[in-house]
């Protein structure tokens, strides 16, 4: 095997080696920015969960306290009701 046969045999095994690696650089290169684009959109996304879900929690928090304070209401109306002398058949409210 001559000089000329080795470096044929070099330019044959390495110009595809090169190429491989360069092709291979360039797309892990472009999945690394694509992953960095789909992790700031859940960032993102997780985000605006959390703006709604702190929405929906004072939402929430107003309606238990509606109902909470309604029902205390209630309670007092029905209690109240209770106390006052019951109607003998033919009479008549003023």
């Amino acid at each position: 095997m001559g000089p000329g046969e080795v470096v044929s045999l070099l330019i044959v095994v390495s110009i595809p080696t090169i190429l491989l690696l360069y092709m291979a650089r360039r797309f892990f290169s472009f999945r690394e920015k694509q992953l960095e684009a789909n992790t700031s959109a859940a960032a993102e996304k997780a985000a605006q969960y959390a703006t709604s879900n702190a929405e929906l929690e004072a939402r929430v928090r107003v309606l238990e306290q509606i109902v909470t304070d309604r029902g205390m209401e209630t309670a007092a109306q029905i209690e109240a009701l209770r106390d006052k002398p019951r109607l003998q058949s033919g009479e008549r409210i003023s």
